[in-house]
């Protein structure tokens, strides 16, 4: 695409436009994984296939709270002996990774606290973001618009003229809010307990989403 050339009968303004927006987050992921260690490995599969059910059907007992649920990796490992020469095993030690993304946060603290209850689990999280299709993307984009036409028409007034086209608008870059780790957690191992532990409560961390574009005008000549 050609541009036109600028002339002193066609001046042109560049300017850059942003835009920033704190947005309470819309989804919340969690890790968990699911261990097993003993001596058999046969019975070491079967405790890590069943914890790894009950993991899986406690987190789809919440229902529409969960949007997603995925299985990661999973790992069966033999653990060699400490001493003595060849392939001698001691044991071995299993464990699968799922990770879960849920909507309603009044769960999220409830199934947190169960899973963390489960034997030889551990939770890590929670991961506040948006969804892509978060409307707060589409506002910030609108807003580093009008800033750009904002500065474009400053620029303009300073010199005692005005805009008088759009040549040129591109985007510049979109950052999403990112998901904060500095407010994760991690409860591991949870052994059995005699009475079912509170919910936790979670305070969901507030997003940051910026947008900028870069715009290019016409202005009338000005009479310097």
């Amino acid at each position: 695409m050609t541009h036109p050339h600028p002339t002193p009968e066609a001046p042109q303004v560049t300017v850059r436009g942003e835009g920033r927006l704190e947005v309470e987050p819309e989804l919340a992921r969690i890790g968990v994984s699911v261990r097993a260690r003993g001596t058999d490995r046969a019975a070491v599969l079967a405790a890590l296939t069943s914890r790894n059910a009950e993991a899986i059907a406690l987190v789809k007992s919440y229902g529409e709270a969960v949007a997603a649920l995925e299985t990661g990796a999973l790992s069966v490992t033999p653990e060699p002996a400490r001493h003595g020469r060849g392939e001698r095993v001691r044991g071995y030690q299993g464990w699968v990774h799922l990770s879960a993304e849920l909507t309603d946060f009044t769960a999220l603290g409830e199934l947190v606290t169960h899973l963390a209850d489960l034997e030889w689990t551990r939770v890590d999280g929670p991961w506040w973001s948006l969804r892509p299709d978060s409307p707060a993307h589409a506002e910030s984009r609108r807003q580093a618009v009008r800033d750009a036409v904002r500065r474009a028409r400053e620029y303009a007034e300073a010199l005692g003229t005005s805009l008088v086209a759009l040549l040129e608008l591109s985007d510049t870059g979109l950052a999403p809010g990112v998901p904060a780790q500095a407010g994760g957690m991690r409860m591991a191992f949870a052994a059995e307990s005699v009475e079912a532990p509170a919910p936790l409560d979670l305070e969901p961390q507030r997003q940051t989403v910026t947008a900028e574009v870069a715009a290019r005008f016409t202005m009338a000549p000005p009479a310097l």
